[in-house]
């Protein structure tokens, strides 16, 4: 009689195991997927910060190119009115500057020299 209980257990709880399995995979088999494709909704949401950063610090970058170069187009601009307005009544110093360059040439360039009437003499007496 002890045998028959232990075996009358052992089928019920065989048969409860194998109850508990045909229960308990596809639900096992549910959360997995679910778990899966929230993982990979995660990834997906970590990835896109990671293009919005990527893509704002190239704008803050841009910004930061261009004001740099404004800055510079305005250091630009007041040199070249420093130098404009000291040059503008100064021919003595243009013509120094017009005979250094002649001298730093050394023969190496054509140059054209204007005549009375505004208008250069080409390249007379050409170079062979």
């Amino acid at each position: 009689m002890n045998q028959e209980k232990i075996l009358t257990l052992s089928a019920a709880g065989l048969i409860a195991f194998i109850t508990f399995t045909m229960w308990g995979c596809p639900q096992y088999l549910v959360y997995s997927q679910r778990m899966d494709g929230e993982a990979q909704l995660a990834h997906a949401h970590a990835a896109r910060q990671v293009q919005i950063q990527d893509a704002q610090s190239k704008l803050e970058a841009a910004r930061s190119l261009a004001l740099a170069e404004i800055e510079r187009a305005k250091g630009v601009a007041e040199a070249n009115k420093i130098i404009g307005h000291s040059l503008q009544d100064n021919e003595a110093y243009l013509r120094y500057l017009y005979i250094e360059g002649l001298k730093e040439n050394k023969g190496e360039q054509i140059i054209y020299v204007p005549t009375e009437a505004g208008l250069p003499i080409l390249e007379a007496g050409k170079r062979k």
